[in-house]
């Protein structure tokens, strides 16, 4: 696969704590759903990563696993137009996080700002081991070692995104520039013809000199193109045009998810550190109970109490779930005092469950049948762990590891 069809790779991950909740689908399911019609995504399951916090009990690992992605499934994840994994089942995720751990600097991973958040959130428990330490660049291995395009995440994760750029420059400054790189390279662009080598060198000088990004776009669009060079020139050339190295682990971009927060039954946001979920598998039952005792404006004691639905977490869920007619009655009504918060529930209760149920029919196959389940992970990280072992071939190579 080429660089530039590895840049249409989407690459994400989650961590196997439990069912997952409303909070998780609307703030990272639903995105991708919509980005599998238009990217070749790869969602895994981070369970090296859970057992950095949860190495003490790793007990329950493997069952939040096949939940987690049954709820994946449930959910609309399509297994025919994606690649579903397990981090594990792909090793060489942990010989390339040893082999970058090689040319980070310490400092990069004490800085992510996630790691002293942690720390801090989750002080109770001990977290001075190495693979905590090291976790966020075992995040940028799970990505380099796809060479993916593009990651989605929130605001907070950009720094995790970053740091992988960094790493992956760092790499290609160190082994990108074999001997004669800068020679080489030039000796490439004469075979591209007058033409086009014209143009290569313009586009060049356009961005390296005014940081056009439409001309570095437009030049890698010509290199993928080209036929009469070979792969080694095209990948030297991708690497000339920004003035560093061969791009053996090109640069990921960031996808910014919406920054949408779906509060809990308690008001907060919805986590399960706060106990405050519903679940998108829960029982109907149980979601109309929980919404039904969910809190809402403080200042409405009484029925006839005015209320101000900006202050209200259910009127938040309402403006994820429920139409403009609902969303306008509910205003007049608890603005007016002409209906109780047990009347603006109903509708939001209604709504919720809508977009449950066929969430639920979807995941009955896959409960009844786990074998399904285990065989569309073991045909995903079978494919992950071959695009795996050519990124490997490479980085060992440049690294003079690849012995004959």
């Amino acid at each position: 696969m080429s660089l530039l069809e590895a840049q249409n790779r989407v690459l994400s991950g989650m961590r196997p704590t439990g069912p997952l909740h409303l909070g998780q689908y609307h703030g990272v399911l639903k995105n991708w759903i919509k980005l599998q019609h238009e990217f070749d995504c790869m969602f895994f399951v981070a369970d090296w990563h859970a057992l950095t916090t949860q190495y003490e009990n790793p007990g329950q690992i493997e069952a939040n696993v096949w939940e987690m992605i049954i709820d994946w499934l449930a959910a609309g994840i399509n297994p025919g137009s994606t690649t579903l994994f397990i981090q594990s089942k792909v090793p060489e995720h942990a010989e390339l996080n040893l082999l970058l751990s090689m040319i980070t600097p310490l400092a990069w991973l004490e800085r992510v700002p996630s790691y002293k958040d942690q720390q801090v959130r989750l002080h109770e428990q001990d977290f001075s081991s190495y693979g905590f330490l090291g976790y966020p660049l075992l995040q940028s291995a799970d990505i380099l070692i796809y060479k993916a395009g593009h990651v989605p995440v929130g605001v907070d994760q950009v720094p995790h995104v970053e740091m992988t750029r960094e790493v992956a420059r760092r790499f290609n400054h160190l082994f990108g520039r074999d001997e004669g790189f800068v020679e080489m390279a030039e000796i490439a662009i004469k075979k591209l013809g007058r033409k086009n080598a014209k143009m290569y060198r313009n586009l060049r000088k356009d961005f390296l000199e005014k940081g056009v990004q439409e001309s570095l776009e437009k030049a890698q669009a010509m290199l993928q193109g080209q036929s009469n060079i070979s792969l080694g020139d095209r990948d030297r050339l991708f690497g000339y045009l920004d003035g560093g190295g061969r791009p053996i682990l090109p640069e990921p971009q960031v996808l910014l998810s919406d920054a949408l927060i779906v509060p809990g039954v308690d008001g907060n946001r919805m986590s399960k550190s706060f106990g405050n979920c519903i679940g998108i598998r829960e029982a109907p039952s149980s979601i109309e109970k929980k919404i039904k005792t969910m809190t809402t404006d403080p200042a409405r004691v009484r029925r006839r109490d005015v209320g101000n639905p900006l202050k209200c977490p259910v009127f938040t869920l309402h403006e994820i779930y429920s139409e403009e007619d609902v969303k306008t009655w509910v205003k007049e009504g608890c603005t007016s005092g002409n209906i109780g918060c047990l009347d603006c529930k109903k509708p939001l209760v209604d709504a919720i469950l809508k977009e449950q149920k066929p969430m639920l029919e979807r995941a009955k196959q896959y409960e009844d049948n786990p074998n399904l389940v285990k065989s569309i992970v073991a045909e995903g990280s079978e494919k992950a762990r071959s695009i795996a072992k050519s990124t490997l071939e490479d980085v060992r190579q440049a690294m003079g590891l690849n012995y004959r």
